[in-house]
């Protein structure tokens, strides 16, 4: 593994993780909410087996998160990150490109769509809009912040910086106008677990996006699974490493 940056459009750093073997195909790996290019350790073991089966990968850390330069956690900032990444990869002669994102990020994976983009693979994919209560996520002395003066930090080692627009992103998400452009074969995963509520209701939007997908693109449930699929996740690699095996030729 190479510890690589590059800077987006907005002159910021963004940090990567490179696992190569030499491929001129690269699966880029985009993490949730607040978390980092590790995601938990998740990143690192489908790495290892995507380089398993001759693939490159760049797990990268959103502005804002991880290794990368202090910005507002927002999908705007985090598309500008992911196709600087994309150009970063072009100008380093990989010529095909795969997507995995996991759950905020997929929002950023799916508006980051473009020719070179030849499939993607999104778990807890957010495919349209929700809405949250989130004095349920935050203290009232952040969502006092939040209101005074537009934003709050969240976090112990890395402090994310949360603002009204980063909430208002999961609302202002037209399922129609999302998938519109998006002209590749996308593979989902989602939890069926009837105690993660989130997951549920990310499970129902996404079973209306898949028919406006493209490509023979499939739904795939995860019986029992929670948002994230943290237990099953060597489940998540095998099937993802068939369906890029299948698609991204």
């Amino acid at each position: 593994m190479e510890k690589i940056n590059f800077n987006n459009s907005r002159g910021l750093k963004i940090v990567g993780n490179l696992y190569g073997v030499g491929s001129k195909t690269l699966i880029i790996m985009a993490h949730g909410f607040t978390n980092n290019k590790l995601s938990n350790g998740r990143f690192d073991s489908l790495a290892e087996d995507l380089s398993n089966i001759g693939y490159d990968a760049l797990a990268i850390d959103f502005s804002g998160c991880g290794e990368s330069d202090d910005d507002a956690i927002t999908s705007k900032n985090q598309v500008d990150d992911l196709n600087s990444a994309i150009d970063f990869a072009l100008s380093k002669g990989y010529t095909k490109i795969g997507l995995f994102g996991n759950s905020f990020g997929t929002l950023a994976c799916l508006r980051s769509y473009r020719k070179e983009v030849i499939t993607m693979v999104l778990v807890g994919a957010l495919t349209d809009r929700m809405d949250y209560d989130w004095n349920d996520y935050f203290s009232q002395k952040q969502m006092n912040d939040l209101h005074t003066q537009g934003f709050f930090y969240l976090g112990t080692d890395r402090m994310h910086k949360i603002t009204k627009q980063t909430l208002m992103d999961f609302k202002e998400i037209n399922q129609k106008e999302l998938l519109r452009n998006v002209d590749c074969s996308i593979l989902i995963f989602h939890g069926n677990n009837s105690e993660d509520e989130e997951e549920v209701q990310l499970l129902e939007r996404s079973k209306r996006a898949i028919n406006m997908m493209k490509h023979n693109s499939r739904l795939e449930i995860i019986k029992n699974a929670k948002h994230g699929i943290r237990n099953d996740w060597d489940k998540v690699i095998e099937i993802t490493c068939d369906w890029y095996s299948k698609y991204i030729e």
